[in-house]
């Protein structure tokens, strides 16, 4: 079996693990990930809950990083902005049109990415891989 990508925009603020955080309660409390069925009481016991699999969500990223690591999501360098997108400051729209940047995302390891709009950041966009 093979990793599953997932991806999720959401609102920006200042704060990127404050960020990550609502994100991973919203998905948590939605059900849309991997074991739900089991009920889990929260987000880390729905990641015990699938042991090695994961959930193949948000909920397996535990933390904001500089560089890319298991189970953290890191920010895509910024030359790798300008090769994909042409600018360090790409629309929701140019994110949604070119996936390439999952090339350099290691399986149970994710991305984020701030989408602009008129020149002023209003999202951010999530991008991962389950681990199986």
């Amino acid at each position: 079996m093979g990793a599953t990508p997932w991806s999720y925009f959401v609102a920006y603020e200042s704060d990127v693990e404050a960020a990550l955080e609502k994100l991973r309660t919203r998905v948590f409390e939605s059900g849309e990930y991997q074991g739900s069925e089991m009920n889990p009481a929260s987000p880390e016991e729905a990641v015990a809950n699938m042991e090695a699999d994961g959930t193949a969500s948000i909920l397996d990223m535990m933390s904001v990083s500089d560089s890319p690591g298991m189970c953290s999501i890191c920010p895509l360098r910024s030359d790798k902005l300008e090769s994909l997108f042409g600018t360090t400051q790409p629309t929701r729209e140019m994110i949604e049109a070119n996936l390439d940047y999952y090339e350099d995302i290691d399986r149970g390891e994710g991305i984020y990415i701030v989408a602009y709009r008129d020149g002023k950041p209003s999202e951010y966009f999530f991008a991962g891989y389950s681990f199986d």
